[in-house]
């Protein structure tokens, strides 16, 4: 059976040596390299930094303290839609852009403001009121420590005298921004903490942002000053009262507590000469830099936390985010996910607090009308879906699972039991390493 190659089709040996072998390449099919795909572009753009708007007259202003708005799908959608979104969103990206390519010890190249100083003050006052309530003994228990309800309440009742020293001296609006202060540190209740007890912090600043108290010549010295010092008192507080992560898979694999200190560490080392988000895993640039780069601090903190060493184990989107090409495409990954995670996110935004310097919308439901307890007060911290005849917890499926304040030991607790128990320091490895 005669086959697609066969001999007769052929052209003889001797009509191949007839041919004109000088234009032989021009008959030939060009060989073409092969167009490299493009790399894949995210779909969702980066947000942008909107101008954020001047601060509040105060002449005709009525202050109260601040509540939960947020309690179903639908007051959420209404807040996403506020104006109140897009001022914080303004705010928190305005402190970051303020950080652009600035080492930490650049803020004192310049006087540092009195104001930022005695912000300062503030939260070296609130780390002397770690040491007069001490932890007490729980039987090497790693969950939450109950003498952090004394420091909570201490910190609620010297609250008045360090507002005045910013300048303050109505009661209610001291009443109001002293919220956001004392539930930055976690919450009373649960004795927990995370990025939306941070969010509290930033919410604080933000307030007496909007009293023109911290304008925006500040901003810098907020994130290289001031927001640097509140990391460190946290750790403390957190190793102290052994603080539970507030959500059951930490902040998406990030740090068990934080989120904003990456997004404003990635604006710091956004044009860097030479560190790059591959450095990371470089023990050299940790050690030299993270002095300087929050960022690099947060991954030299979070390393040494764990008691297993690597953190494609540990830290996998941490890991995994180590792979982009430029500081530029981490920060703007993490705005998208400052947008989608935090705000975005009910779980997290169920808990956020309303006053009269950043306000919820009209149709925004209210606590006392579904009959949930304030926010310092309520332990469950779950959904709360309003229907005609009663408020209705709710299970999330799109949250890790951890919106019913799910009782999950820090890895910070067991190292201070590890060191109470005189037990060496040390990685374990994981079996298939």
């Amino acid at each position: 059976m005669p086959t697609a190659i066969d001999g007769a089709s052929l052209p003889s040996r001797s009509k191949l040596a007839g041919l004109d072998k000088s234009h032989i390449h021009d008959r030939l099919p060009r060989l073409t390299p092969r167009k490299k795909a493009p790399p894949p572009q995210n779909p969702v753009p980066a947000p942008e930094t909107v101008p954020l708007p001047p601060p509040v007259d105060l002449s005709h202003f009525s202050f109260h303290e601040p509540t939960r708005r947020i309690l179903s799908p639908h007051d959420h959608e209404l807040f996403k839609a506020s104006p109140t979104y897009s001022l914080v969103l303004s705010f928190v990206f305005s402190l970051s852009e303020a950080a652009a390519d600035k080492k930490i010890s650049s803020i004192h190249e310049t006087r540092v403001p009195d104001i930022l100083e005695k912000v300062s003050s503030i939260l070296s006052a609130v780390e002397e009121t770690i040491d007069q309530c001490p932890p007490a003994d729980q039987g090497g228990s790693r969950f939450g420590n109950s003498s952090f309800r004394d420091f909570f309440d201490a910190i609620a009742s010297q609250s008045f005298s360090w507002h005045s020293l910013l300048g303050m001296q109505s009661p209610s609006a001291i009443a109001e921004v002293s919220t956001y202060l004392r539930n930055s540190f976690g919450n009373r209740a649960r004795i927990d903490y995370g990025s939306g007890h941070e969010l509290n912090f930033i919410i604080w600043l933000l307030c007496l942002n909007r009293l023109s108290i911290l304008p925006p010549s500040t901003f810098r010295g907020l994130v290289l000053l001031t927001f640097p010092r509140y990391i460190k008192l946290m750790r403390k507080i957190q190793s102290t009262y052994y603080l539970e992560p507030a959500g059951s898979h930490g902040v998406w694999g990030l740090d068990d507590y934080h989120f904003l200190p990456f997004l404003f560490g990635a604006s710091q080392l956004l044009h860097h000469p030479y560190i790059t988000p591959l450095g990371i895993h470089n023990e050299l640039i940790l050690e030299g830099e993270s002095d300087e780069y929050i960022y690099l601090d947060m991954v030299r903190e979070t390393m040494a936390s764990k008691s297993v060493k690597g953190l494609k184990w540990t830290q996998p989107m941490l890991d995994d985010i180590s792979g982009a090409k430029s500081w530029e495409k981490v920060e703007q990954g993490m705005r998208r996910m400052f947008v989608k995670e935090v705000l975005g996110k009910l779980p997290v935004m169920q808990h956020f607090l309303f006053g009269s310097l950043v306000p919820a919308t009209e149709g925004m439901s209210k606590e006392e009308e579904v009959g949930v307890a304030p926010e310092e007060k309520e332990s469950e911290g779950g959904e709360v879906m309003i229907d005609q005849d009663e408020v209705k917890h709710v299970h999330r499926d799109d949250a890790w699972g951890d919106c019913c304040g799910i009782k999950i030991p820090s890895t910070v607790a067991a190292i201070q039991e590890a060191k109470k128990k005189g037990e060496e320091d040390g990685f374990r490895r994981i079996p298939f390493d």
